[in-house]
């Protein structure tokens, strides 16, 4: 182990295939803490995949169920946090 990461939160931002994925499972194993993908996180919670979300619900259910998602993993103790493509698009997510 290279280090740790007590309380940090480090997001990873960065367009679709970028490999924000494959860098964050290799940056949260130095530090000793949790990878997060947001984007599967979201998944997880909905019970559905992406592209239902975007048929069912549009872009703008699938953002609002993005920012609600990023707003719970700022309090995470420690974690990488892989964002998805988009997640900079809303204002809110960037604060």
């Amino acid at each position: 182990m290279a280090g740790s990461a007590a309380n940090v939160r480090l997001f990873l931002v960065g367009p679709m295939g970028s490999g924000k994925s494959t860098v964050g499972r290799h940056l949260a194993d130095l530090l000793d803490c949790p990878f997060i993908d947001s984007d599967a996180e979201i998944e997880s919670r909905a019970g559905a995949d992406i592209p239902w979300i975007f048929d069912v619900e549009g872009e703008a259910g699938f953002r609002r169920r993005e920012t609600t998602v990023l707003k719970d993993l700022v309090e995470h103790p420690a974690a990488v946090i892989a964002t998805g493509g988009g997640a900079i698009l809303a204002a809110e997510n960037r604060k």
